[in-house]
């Protein structure tokens, strides 16, 4: 499949399904999820080999990088207000990513997943570029932890404003924190309905989470993996 050829049918089908999902809000037919249904159905119709659609949406995948980076821009805007709150977001969010990496490793065990899988699954709370890069690390597929990222996500993008709308949460500040940290880009894009600084702060948390499980995924994730 070619490059243009692969591109083009993913930009579609999410297009296709972002559209969909505005006037059918339900959980099921989230872009993230019915992207990549579309996508499989497509290319096992047609008898393409998943490799070779990989190889033609690398693309796409190159591009992760770049928009994370790009996530710099709001966070300068707000650099002073960042400042103030840095000892309040650096304990939330340090917090945030322990929790993610026990409870993960916890229901894991619990169920008796498989060590590929439970190794997969750690890093599931982060963006999805520096979660393949961690899963590569620590020795698990890369490709499964894909899954797991979307399927958090698209959970934290959901549920994030429930809670939100629950506990009756009104700062922007708390309200971007919690969504970046646990539904990662998804949450980013939820966090704008809440207004740019909300946006701001889940742009933080987002880039955070990662950062810290990075230097988690050098000691405390090979130390649990040895348990196994």
């Amino acid at each position: 499949m070619t490059i243009l050829l692969a591109t083009v049918m993913t930009y579609l089908f999410y297009r296709l399904t972002k559209q969909l999902n505005k006037k059918i809000t339900f959980p099921l037919f989230h872009p993230l999820l019915l992207t990549p249904i579309l996508i499989i159905l497509v290319i096992t119709l047609f008898n393409i080999p998943a490799a070779k659609y990989m190889d033609g949406a690398a693309f796409l995948t190159h591009m992760l990088g770049p928009a994370t980076i790009a996530f710099a821009i709001p966070i300068y805007k707000h650099l002073a207000l960042l400042k103030k709150h840095l000892s309040l977001i650096m304990i939330s969010i340090t917090a945030g990513s322990l929790i993610a990496i026990f409870t993960s490793y916890g229901l894991s065990m619990l169920l008796h997943i498989d060590r590929n899988f439970l190794i997969s699954v750690l890093p599931r709370s982060i963006t999805t570029p520096i979660a393949m890069e961690i899963s590569k690390d620590i020795g698990g597929l890369p490709t499964l932890t894909t899954v797991f990222v979307i399927i958090t996500g698209i959970v934290g993008g959901v549920m994030g404003p429930a809670v939100i709308k629950r506990f009756a949460i009104t700062s922007p500040i708390a309200q971007g924190l919690a969504l970046g940290m646990s539904a990662h880009g998804v949450g980013t894009n939820k966090a704008m309905d809440y207004g740019e600084q909300a946006t701001t702060f889940s742009t933080l948390a987002m880039i955070l989470a990662a950062t810290i499980t990075i230097v988690l995924g050098k000691f405390l994730i090979p130390t649990l993996v040895a348990f196994i």
